[in-house]
């Protein structure tokens, strides 16, 4: 929809190339009324009758010659034309169109279009800005354009350093006027990327349906294919003199593209003959993986990126009460684990209760693109192909980490003792924490570790390197530097042994003792020496304590409230929040209690009981640092002032939690003092408002729960990544009785 207020983006769109791509975009222009008049060139004068019957274009002509002279500084050329015809377009608009007119195309090669304005111009002349819409159809001709083509679908822009930047900024903003998410990438990554992604499918499609047609049996072929085939196949209807004109335009990408896939292909085709089960399920569990992840790319949303594209608020009516029982997601340190262990095991390691989270995903497709043979994740359950500690293959790439600080510094220690290269990459957030802590140990154990500027992402490991046991004290207690060190003991001479300041979480340490692995631990000292080998286990994953922990405080603080959450992980290095509430007055009981996979596990039981204030104890704050957020809100609502001190962790974690939950509280009306190591809370009444998470999925969580208690409605805003490790939290938060609504902002 157009505002009376809004001016026309451009005052002519002249497109070159009257079929589904140029049509498209004409269309698009003429619903939306952001350019003044619509003009469309093609070659027959019947093509120019039809776009101005189907309402396409304005005006139509068979030469540019025609309208060249009406064009200035305003005006935008789209050339929509096959590959290989550009440079018969870019010599006529040499000859009859000014320099002011900003040009850009539709070609699925950039490499020959720019080949084409050298030939032509003698140069990139700056006027043109080469582009390539990633969107079209089987169907073709101006009869298949359609205004809506391009709506969430991306373009990319290829521009080069001659490129104006007021001809780029007005092709950008047409593209993103018809509804298309506009990106930028240079000339030769963009056909290796095109080669591969779209261009070599094409040419398999092709071949396929033209080897089947001359088969003897193909008129049988034909009529019983399934769905598969013709899902598959569509493709092969496109236009074929575009796409003889693109595979000889981008031949040297697509040879490339051609001979990688040849040489799979024939990797698969000995599987099949020897009967190789391992190397076929790798093959199609890679592949069901990556397409499974294409999917949600396309859906915009991550693997469940940061990898999240979308932003997403939340709405929370005040007051209400939560009851029943309910099982919150499996444990996300423990998940990650299961996936790194088992893959270094010998043998198939089964694992029930897998977190299906982005961060626990980010570190399952990491051992993937390692060579990894992973089924799953299906309702929680996953089958890890082990390769043994040495098995690991160098991924084709960096391995891509999401928002887990705990993969990639657990994986830092793992791969240090690698005979390969890697690189550790995260989102934006991750991006900016630290990791020398991590790094300077492991370079005391000889490995080869760099990070970037300031000690944060990337993570460079340079493999090849025979690590040396080493004894270690810990300037601060750090789960994750902890399971770090002695993950690069697996590889190194010796003993290694880790001392902590203060007790943190023993996931790995238990877990290497269920895979078989000796680990010795006495008191605040963990060693294990390095040769080992790793045995495949089963691995039953218990709910997370952390999650769990939004609903113990949830039903503390709402009166009425009567809550059992199932099968919680109560491992000792971790019930800080159990006792920190207890010591508040709040009413849990555990009830059930076992060991499962050397896990200790309990059903919770909390009834809401008015709460108090206190001193955190310094001896709880490492065995409750994640938890500490929602314990903010519990402390917003108990009676008295609740002081908590030793906490600096807080601030390096996916924001400033400290600062975060202050500012939140504060805008909630809760008198909050935040200090370097902690914070000031007094309890009182929780108003209503707008809280920024900054993106962090605990700060998210905190403040949904502080709704039960609130005034008024509380609104969220960046909640996107509440699904790195807590999916379907809205869901089972209303099944509680918490009223929560998401918005797609």
């Amino acid at each position: 929809m157009r505002f009376p207020h809004e001016e026309n983006l451009i005052n002519k769109l002249v497109v070159i190339g009257l079929g589904l791509i140029g049509g498209s975009l004409a269309a698009g222009l003429k619903a939306n009324g952001r350019c003044g008049e619509v003009i469309g060139i093609a070659r027959r004068q019947d093509t120019c009758e039809q776009a101005k019957a189907l309402g396409i274009v304005d005006r139509a002509y068979t030469s540019l010659s025609e309208v060249a002279a009406e064009l200035g500084e305003r005006d935008l050329i789209f050339i929509a034309v096959p590959t290989l015809a550009v440079a018969r377009v870019f010599a006529e608009i040499k000859a009859v169109v000014s320099p002011q007119v900003t040009l850009t195309d539709g070609a699925s090669v950039k490499g020959s279009v720019l080949a084409a304005a050298v030939e032509v111009f003698g140069e990139v002349p700056a006027q043109l800005v080469p582009g390539h819409p990633i969107a079209g159809s089987e169907k073709s001709g101006v009869t298949a354009a359609r205004a809506e083509l391009y709506r969430d679908h991306r373009v990319i822009l290829t521009p080069t350093p001659e490129t104006g930047q007021a001809h780029r900024d007005k092709v950008r903003r047409v593209w993103q006027s018809v509804g298309a998410e506009v990106l930028e990438m240079p000339v030769a990554e963009h056909d290796e990327v095109l080669a591969a992604t779209s261009h070599l499918p094409h040419a398999i499609a092709y071949s396929l349906v033209d080897t089947l047609a001359n088969d003897a049996e193909n008129e049988n072929i034909f009529r019983y294919a399934a769905g598969g085939f013709r899902d598959f196949t569509r493709i092969a209807s496109s236009d074929p003199v575009m796409w003889h004109d693109i595979m000889r335009a981008n031949r040297d990408s697509v040879l490339k593209a051609l001979d990688l896939f040849s040489q799979n292909l024939a990797g698969l085709r000995q599987a099949i003959e020897t009967e190789d089960s391992e190397t076929l399920l790798g093959v199609f569990t890679r592949a069901k993986a990556a397409r499974d992840h294409f999917t949600k790319m396309l859906a915009k949303q991550a693997y469940s990126n940061s990898m999240q594209d979308r932003e997403l608020r939340f709405h929370l009516q005040p007051g209400g009460k939560v009851s029943g029982s309910i099982r919150v997601p499996g444990d996300k340190s423990v998940s990650h684990r299961a996936i790194m262990l088992g893959s270094l095991a010998e043998g198939v390691t089964e694992i029930e209760g897998f977190l299906e989270g982005e961060d626990a995903l980010a570190t399952l497709q990491a051992f993937r693109d390692m060579g990894v043979v992973i089924e799953g994740p299906s309702q929680g359950r996953v089958k890890v192909h082990g390769v043994g500690l040495h098995g690991l293959r160098p991924p084709p790439g960096p391995l891509y980490l999401g928002n887990s600080g705990t993969s990639m510094r657990l994986l830092a220690g793992l791969l240090a003792g690698q005979a390969f290269d890697v690189v550790l990459t995260g989102d934006e957030s991750l991006s900016q924490r630290p990791m020398n802590r991590v790094a300077k140990p492991l370079g005391l154990m000889n490995a080869a570790i760099e990070t970037g500027a300031g000690g944060v992402p990337p993570v460079k490991i340079t493999g090849g390197r025979q690590l040396q046991g080493i004894d270690y004290t810990m300037p601060m207690a750090s789960a994750q530097v902890k399971s770090s060190l002695l993950l690069a003991g697996l590889y190194a001479e010796g003993s290694t042994r880790v001392t902590e300041p203060a007790p943190t979480r023993d996931h790995t340490e238990r877990m290497l003792a269920g895979f078989g692995y000796p680990v010795e631990r006495r008191g605040a000292t963990a060693e294990l020496s390095g040769g080992g080998t790793l045995t495949a286990a089963a691995i039953d994953v218990p709910a997370d304590i952390s999650s769990a922990a939004f609903f113990m405080v949830a039903a503390s603080i709402a009166p009425g409230s009567d809550l059992t959450l199932l099968h919680v992980g109560v491992n000792p290095t971790r019930i800080g929040v159990i006792n920190i509430l207890r010591l508040m007055g709040a009413d849990l009981t555990l009830s059930n209690e076992r060991v499962v996979g050397g896990e200790p596990v309990a059903d919770i039981r909390v009834r809401y009981a008015p709460l108090q204030g206190i001193h955190v104890p310094p001896d709880q704050v490492p065995l409750a640092i994640d938890e500490f957020p929602v314990l903010f809100v519990a402390a917003a609502c108990a009676q008295g002032e609740t002081v908590l001190t030793g906490a600096q962790e807080l601030r390096v974690k996916e924001s400033d939690r400290i600062q975060a939950m202050a500012d939140g509280l504060q805008v909630l009306g809760v008198r909050a003092a935040p200090t370097p190591d902690g914070i000031v809370i007094r309890g009182g009444e929780i108003g209503s408002g707008r809280v920024d998470s900054l993106g962090d999925h605990r700060i998210a969580m905190a403040f949904s729960i502080a709704a039960l208690r609130a005034g008024g409605e509380i609104q969220i805003d960046n909640c996107a990544n509440v699904a790195t490790s807590f999916p379907g939290f809205a869901e089972i938060a209303r099944g509680a009785g918490i009223s929560l609504e998401v918005y797609d902002t």
